[in-house]
């Protein structure tokens, strides 16, 4: 796998695990409009079918994305479908190799897409305790025009994205890890306090 190649997979599956629709939809039309010049294997997107129904998908998702707590659930119920989809685009745009690295490919991607997956949906459920809407919609934009940018860069761009994908999941990776420890810390707390409530008076 070159650099090219691994720029494409792992910008569009980071892609997929904010907005799949989106990204499938602009691989689609930029296959089909030859935006670039692709590899033979794009063309799986190339699809009139796949390409509606992904740009259906986006509409839906972008007005449910503004609506606080339908977004939530909106996210979960995505928590397998955009992992799996950064994993098959990943393949995608990986073209004829062997099984093995196929199946790694495919770990590559859903992974990825798993964590940018997990990180937004983790963003929102903290963004949805504020009483104003306004802060959804505008994270939501946000996230929107990410996609679409980190899209168009990957197109255009690709080791870039490579570097643009490599720094993202490092920051994935001190989020989830600053999440965890959080979430420790308030386990033993409550634990601590839990004991200290059940202990007796003799005991105290």
């Amino acid at each position: 796998m070159d650099l090219v190649t691994l720029g494409r997979t792992l910008g569009f599956s980071f892609a997929a695990g904010v907005n799949l629709y989106a990204t499938v939809a602009i691989l689609g039309l930029a296959a089909r409009y030859n935006w670039v010049e692709f590899p033979p294997q794009f063309r799986v997107f190339d699809n009139r079918i796949v390409i509606g129904v992904a740009i259906v998908m986006y509409v839906v998702e972008f007005f449910a994305d503004k609506i606080p707590y339908v977004d939530t659930v909106w996210d979960l119920v995505h928590t397998a479908i955009r992992p799996v989809g950064g994993a098959l685009i990943a393949v995608a745009t990986l073209g004829e190799a062997s099984p093995a690295v196929e199946g790694l490919v495919a770990l590559l991607g859903g992974t990825v897409a798993a964590g940018s997956h997990l990180t937004k949906t983790s963003t929102r459920a903290v963004v949805n305790t504020s009483p104003e809407p306004f802060s959804n919609w505008f994270l939501s934009i946000g996230e929107d025009l990410f996609v679409v940018g980190l899209g168009f860069l990957t197109l255009r761009h690709p080791v870039v994205a490579l570097v643009v994908a490599a720094v993202l999941i490092g920051l994935v990776v001190v989020f989830a890890t600053a999440i965890i420890r959080t979430v420790r810390r308030w386990f033993s707390r409550g634990t601590l306090e839990s004991r200290a409530r059940n202990l007796s008076p003799q005991d105290r």
